[in-house]
């Protein structure tokens, strides 16, 4: 597979600066039409099937990337997040594991909305780690 090749450590660290730096440009500068955009886009992640859930929390994630107000982040988060949805799709969907990452994925949003641009950083960052931690654990 495509996986063996794949810089593992990089790509992770990679999509943290990405999403950490996207997270923070929405929760600065997020119109109101981004703000539904984003609502929708969460609202879609929650409770939906297993066979649905990566696609949903990609597109949760790109419109993210897409709202930071930079076509190039959101060109190379999109690259980033082919290569971990390979990754991902190496291991087990876990309900525990989709539970906390929809709890991250809310908190997120909050700080978004609340233009709070630290604890969108933050957040995303605790998410991104929780992410790795799990590839990290099921990879080695």
């Amino acid at each position: 597979r495509r996986v063996a090749a794949v810089d593992v450590e990089d790509t992770l660290r990679f999509r943290e600066v990405l999403e950490a730096g996207a997270a923070g440009l929405c929760a600065e500068g997020l119109a109101a039409d981004g703000a539904d955009r984003l609502r929708t886009a969460l609202e879609a992640t929650q409770g939906a099937r297993l066979e649905d859930y990566r696609r949903r929390d990609t597109l949760l994630h790109l419109t993210l990337a897409e709202l930071s107000g930079s076509r190039s982040l959101a060109a190379q988060y999109a690259s980033v997040r082919a290569t971990l949805n390979e990754l991902l799709d190496c291991i087990p969907l876990l309900v525990r594991n989709l539970e906390h990452s929809q709890q991250q994925h809310a908190a997120v949003v909050e700080a978004v909305l609340d233009r709070d641009a630290e604890a969108a950083r933050e957040m995303m960052r605790e998410h991104c780690a929780g992410t790795a931690a799990l590839l990290r654990g099921f990879l080695s």
